[in-house]
């Protein structure tokens, strides 16, 4: 610092503290040792809020008494959390000040831990877009004639198809959609009825009406969609849109095979396909995803446990290894003479150690031996503990998923009252 007094004075939000010049070259917070470097008010201003060259007073408009607990660590080198004060709140003022969360206590680090893993949701990728979309909006605002009207409608028309809550149209729109997929439903369960075809038979023309309008509304529902969308590599990319796609294909690939097969008994593999085809409209049931926070939790929740999903996958494949070779032996392998045929190979035996596990017991197979019966006790409690070691973290983050959903629907919603309010 080639400025100012001997004695520089740090007024962090109205709580002063002096301290010589050579004590704040050196000293443990790297923005108050900054302002040793600054050669100009200009990169002191960069560095503090305010500048006093008079008193030599350096302005901070930062938290008076979170700098206090600062403090404390630079006199003891031990850093606790303020007491009635968030904790996120607390870490912004370390950061700040520039401190990290490794110089915190032990307790506090785990504090923070725990209070950041509740509050992820709040500051995920999807809230960032969001802020990044806001700035768009403003981008539009800031732009003149036709584009800026045009910009807008667009807008406007893709929040409406990709946001259910976003407007009274789009809420419209979703009921619309969800009434066409619940229509899209029933009558795909109705079909593999017996008396199906008679009543086909009879109104054939009013089910092919039905059908085809469903599907005309997916298909122009997805088109727009596309159409609107800021990025459509983007919007290609995403599960549910692929999921659409798979939905509206196969109507229009058996409408094309029935026209090139028309009813030629000759080819029977054909109609196969096209049953093949039919069925995968189940697909439908995945839309509802789109309106349905239910279902919204649960994918989000698929997605973030993937780990403790394939964690599971594994413990119960190791556990049927083990116990599934096991009943063969027992079973099978040790008494030729009184074998037990329904363990005569491990795959076998994998079907009842997956039921014994997760403690369905159909009853087809079961043991006989003494042996065979302890190892089926055993199974049966390691199925349980084993199943249950991996479902707390899975709940955790159906829970921290459910409320982050949550928080974005009020939110939405407060902005949907508002603009009906306007």
């Amino acid at each position: 610092m080639k400025f100012g007094k001997s004695i520089c004075i740090l007024n962090v939000g109205g709580t002063k503290y002096a301290f010589p010049r050579d004590v704040i070259k050196d000293f443990p917070l790297r923005r108050v040792s900054r302002l040793h470097n600054c050669a100009s008010e200009k990169e002191v201003l960069e560095v503090c809020d305010d500048y006093d060259r008079e008193r030599n007073e350096f302005f901070f408009d930062r938290h008076s008494e979170a700098f206090v607990f600062i403090m404390l660590y630079v006199k003891s080198g031990k850093l606790r959390f303020v007491p009635q004060m968030c904790e996120l709140s607390f870490y912004n003022e370390m950061i700040y000040w520039g401190l990290e969360s490794s110089h915190l206590e032990f307790c506090c680090q785990r504090r923070l831990d725990d209070r950041m893993s509740d509050t992820y949701t709040y500051f995920s990728e999807e809230d960032i877009k969001t802020e990044e979309e806001l700035r768009d909006d403003d981008d539009v605002d800031n732009q003149t004639g036709t584009g800026r009207g045009s910009a807008k409608w667009l807008e406007r028309m893709r929040r409406t198809f990709e946001e259910p809550t976003s407007s009274v149209a789009a809420q419209i729109l979703a009921s619309v959609s969800v009434i066409f997929v619940i229509m899209s439903m029933v009558i795909l369960c109705a079909s593999t009825l017996p008396d199906w075809d008679t009543a086909k038979n009879n109104s054939a023309e009013e089910h092919r009406i039905i059908e085809a309008v469903c599907i005309g509304w997916f298909t122009a529902e997805c088109i727009v969609r596309f159409i609107v969308s800021r990025d459509k590599c983007e919007f290609v990319r995403r599960p549910l849109n692929i999921i659409d796609l798979l939905a509206i294909t196969p109507y229009y690939v058996s409408v094309v095979m029935t026209v090139l097969t028309g009813e030629n008994p000759q080819l029977q593999r054909a109609g196969v396909a096209l049953r093949v085809l039919r069925m995968m409209r189940i697909f439908w049931l995945i839309k509802l995803a789109r309106h349905f926070l239910g279902l919204q939790t649960l994918g989000l929740t698929l997605k973030r446990c993937y780990r403790e999903m394939v964690m599971l996958l594994v413990f119960v494949c190791v556990a049927m290894a083990i116990f599934s070779a096991l009943a063969q032996l027992l079973e099978h392998g040790l008494d030729l003479e009184a074998s037990n045929e329904d363990y005569a190979s491990i795959p076998a035996a994998c079907w009842w150690v997956i039921i014994s596990m997760t403690t369905v017991g159909y009853g087809d197979m079961y043991p006989i031996t003494m042996p065979g019966r302890v190892l089926g006790g055993v199974c049966v409690v390691s199925g349980i503990v084993l199943l249950a070691l991996p479902i707390t973290f899975i709940y955790h983050s159906f829970v921290q998923c459910y409320h982050e959903l949550k928080f974005r629907s009020a939110r939405c919603t407060r902005s949907l009252s508002a603009e009906f309010l306007d």
